[in-house]
């Protein structure tokens, strides 16, 4: 699959970075945009889930800014300049509107395309996002202040290394991602309000994020919809880090946002 992929994989200079992206799958109807969480690569968070939804769309991945292969530029990263980003990805490719589904920090970048870029989104997917900074499980914010790179987790340092070996990159990254979770920032009530778009938010049973979390957003984004499963974070969606081989999870999931997009109002 790792071949496939590479096979797949293109570079666009987006925004003044060199932005890496794979497009999978057949051509017809509306594509389908991957955003990755942090830390992570397109294998990371998407090589099972990716397979299992080619076949229905043209799937767009891409790696967001000093992720994997895709360069960084002077300054923070931010959730507003990953919008922006792929936002401008989309142009370059001359898609005027996709599906989007993100999951973590790619979550939250889909609320900020949602809110400020929604012209780009016929449906978004919420996977395990947050909107607010007590949403996430207790301790979180504190345990992220202390840590260092030596926390990173290793199946992410190590999927970062298989597709760019730069030792002061992978560092780079996560200190670029910390930074930014750090600098969350609570969206308001009317920020959320103003989502327009059918949204479907998903989350697991023991995520990092409340199940309270993902109820309170599903009711405050209009007309959201709202699936809990069994897992932790990023366990259902086959995300490499806390993927059970042999799970059924994943292609419950797949079938699950095949269903919401499929779904005619």
């Amino acid at each position: 699959m790792q071949q496939a992929r590479e096979k797949n994989g293109q570079y666009a200079t987006i925004n003044g970075i060199r932005m890496y992206y794979e497009i999978h799958g057949n051509d017809g109807g509306i594509p389908l945009v991957l955003i990755h969480g942090g830390g992570s690569t397109i294998p990371s968070n998407w090589g099972t889930l990716l397979p299992l939804l080619a076949p229905c769309y043209r799937v767009i991945a891409m790696e967001l800014q000093a992720h994997g292969r895709t360069g960084d530029r002077n300054g923070p990263e931010s959730f507003q300049q990953d919008a922006a980003d792929v936002a401008a990805l989309l142009q370059y490719l001359h898609i005027r509107q996709a599906n989007i589904v993100g999951f973590s920090d790619g979550a939250c970048t889909t609320m900020e395309i949602a809110i400020h870029h929604p012209a780009i989104a016929h449906k978004i997917v919420l996977i395990s996002g947050n909107y607010k900074r007590a949403g996430m499980a207790p301790g979180f914010f504190e345990g992220l202040e202390k840590a260092t790179f030596t926390d990173m987790p290793a199946p992410l340092t190590t999927a970062y290394l298989e597709v760019n070996p730069d030792q002061q990159g992978v560092v780079n990254m996560f200190n670029k991602d910390r930074a930014k979770r750090m600098a969350f920032r609570d969206r308001t009530a009317e920020d959320m309000q103003s989502i327009s778009v059918p949204s479907l938010v998903i989350g697991g049973d023991r995520d990092v994020i409340t199940t309270r979390h993902f109820v309170e957003m599903s009711q405050v984004i209009p007309g959201a919809r709202l699936a809990i499963l069994p897992g932790n974070h990023g366990s259902f969606i086959g995300e490499r880090l806390t993927f059970e081989a042999g799970s059924p999870m994943p292609g419950i999931t797949a079938g699950i946002i095949r269903a919401f997009l499929e779904d005619q109002p």
